[in-house]
């Protein structure tokens, strides 16, 4: 499957994968966030569906935020959601994360632990895959790199990093949630059981500005040369 990159999404082929939307993160009030955040992750989410026209849209996990409660504005972004998957004609399928405990509350749509694409397994990555597969897509941890100072949200690509596979890690699909910055990160220091050589992991970084990616050197060179 070719893989692309596009605004903290990936693309495989006629697949569109997104992960850790985190739905309703501000809303509990300690938190000041931009007025807006749920249309933004509405109005991203329809742009990456009408340019890519996917077959599917995979939700890699952590579609909600909250363990426990799930507010009138988080149901009407979920079927904001939805509805951009309707008007795009794709079909859209979550992989549960360990946020998504509340998921039955507003999904009735297909729901799999791990699901796959090809050669291609598609799963939050917070437990041990029970799926084989030549590539994992995960999310989690929230991935960012830091560059002169400043904070970038990043995908990172590492081959033979479980196993012999590869995994490719996913940046939080939510701006609200500021991600960990990985560059001098050991595998112990990941939360995903898939990462196990951050000496490997190659970061890229998606210029929406120039809408191109950047490519970085893999963590163990990166690191020496800052």
């Amino acid at each position: 499957m070719t893989l692309s990159y596009d605004d903290r999404a990936l693309v495989l082929d006629d697949v569109l994968v997104v992960a850790d939307l985190h739905v309703g993160r501000g809303t509990g009030g300690n938190l000041a966030f931009p007025v807006g955040s749920n249309a933004d992750l509405v109005e991203r989410f329809r742009s990456l569906t009408g340019r890519h026209d996917p077959r599917e849209v995979v939700v890699a996990g952590d579609l909600l935020h909250s363990f426990q409660t799930v507010p009138r504005t988080v149901e009407d972004t979920v079927a904001g959601l939805r509805a951009a998957c309707r008007e795009a004609g794709a079909r859209l399928v979550v992989t549960p994360g360990n946020h998504d405990t509340m998921l039955e509350s507003v999904w009735d749509g297909p729901t799999e632990r791990e699901y796959r694409l090809g050669d291609t397994v598609v799963c939050h990555g917070h437990e041990t895959p029970e799926r084989e597969a030549d590539r994992y897509v995960v999310g989690h941890d929230h991935p960012t790199i830091e560059i002169e100072g400043q904070r970038r949200p990043c995908y990172l690509v590492g081959p033979g990093q479980y196993g012999d596979s590869e995994v490719v890690m996913l940046p939080s699909f939510n701006k609200l949630n500021a991600g960990v910055v990985v560059n001098r990160m050991s595998a112990a220091d990941f939360q995903s059981p898939l990462v196990t050589d951050a000496d490997r992991l190659e970061p890229v970084v998606w210029d929406e500005s120039r809408r191109e990616t950047l490519s970085f050197p893999a963590l163990g060179e990166f690191r020496r040369m800052l």
